[in-house]
């Protein structure tokens, strides 16, 4: 019988891409205390974060909310967590609580609707995906039957252990097989498995020179590790590989941008926007583009 799973944790990257925070709005919640650097967030914290969010979107004030939460604390001193317990909305200029066992206005008790979390859910499960690479031609019918399994398992935390040992399997039967590789090396990296997630990117780009997906993901690694300037390496190989390649620009130009390469950065920022204007991380890109770069007379960048 299999032992309970380990909680999906996110690094600060995800949260970005997830919640598509902006500076200032990454700020504000540094200020509510709810971000901690690159510290490691579950995924309570990200319904915190994005009910944060949301109250900052519809006017509430950081102190405000911080109010409200003392409040709350002091009616309920058993809430934990009480941005991810509660449904907290703005109403004029109150804001009103409920869950299933506090349900409440701290001044009026005025009840509200509960919670919805599916959508962040679906949000950070869409999270996933990224770098997954899907071969239009697979080598070996075997090898692909497994490929196929890993892939369906790797998207459901309860079944990682099984999709780690189908993508084992695949390469087993063709150590080729660099798509494999790759994904066995994306699925390791989110169960925190460095190690042996940089030998299997390695192995991808090793078996296929070609595969950009896995020297992003390296890059993306080396970020995780706190190892800017190979992330920053890793990503112009990318790039290199692959010029219009979108993540790699995004995720090249925030690794400067902490590295404190502004400079180098904006010409990134601004070719992520060329390719992906409608992706929700856009905004993200603009808000970057702002800080470095002020719009002259008020305009848009």
């Amino acid at each position: 019988m299999k032992g309970p799973q380990p909680e999906r944790i996110y690094g600060f990257r995800e949260l970005t891409r997830i919640l598509t925070l902006t500076p200032r709005r990454a700020g504000q919640l540094r200020r509510l205390e709810l971000l901690r650097g690159d510290s490691g967030y579950t995924f309570r914290d990200l319904l915190a974060l994005r009910a944060a969010s949301a109250l900052l979107d519809a006017g509430a004030s950081v102190r405000q909310i911080r109010s409200t939460l003392s409040a709350l604390r002091r009616q309920d001193p058993g809430l934990e967590h009480p941005l991810a317990e509660l449904r907290l909305m703005l109403e004029g200029d109150r804001l009103l609580a409920q869950s299933d066992r506090v349900r409440f206005d701290p001044r009026t008790g005025q009840m509200v609707l509960a919670l919805d979390s599916g959508g962040l859910e679906a949000a950070a499960s869409a999270t996933l995906s990224t770098g997954l690479v899907r071969p239009m031609a697979p080598p070996a019918d075997q090898a692909e039957t497994w490929f196929a399994r890993a892939s369906e398992w790797d998207g459901d935390p309860a079944q990682w252990e099984d999709a780690v040992a189908a993508y084992r399997r695949v390469v087993a039967i063709d150590p080729t097989y660099a798509a494999a590789w790759n994904n066995l090396g994306l699925l390791l990296h989110r169960m925190g498995r460095y190690d042996e997630a940089e030998a299997s990117y390695r192995s991808a780009r090793d078996h296929d020179a070609t595969c950009c997906e896995a020297v992003y993901n390296l890059g993306s690694l080396h970020e995780d590790q706190g190892l800017i300037d190979e992330a920053v390496s890793n990503y112009r190989q990318a790039l290199a590989l692959s010029p219009d390649y979108a993540d790699a620009h995004f995720n090249l130009a925030g690794a400067l941008a902490r590295s404190g390469r502004d400079g180098e950065a904006i010409k990134h920022w601004q070719r992520y926007l060329e390719l992906d204007a409608g992706s929700p991380w856009a905004r993200i890109a603009r808000a970057h583009l702002e800080v470095v770069e002020p719009p002259e007379g008020g305009k848009e960048p």
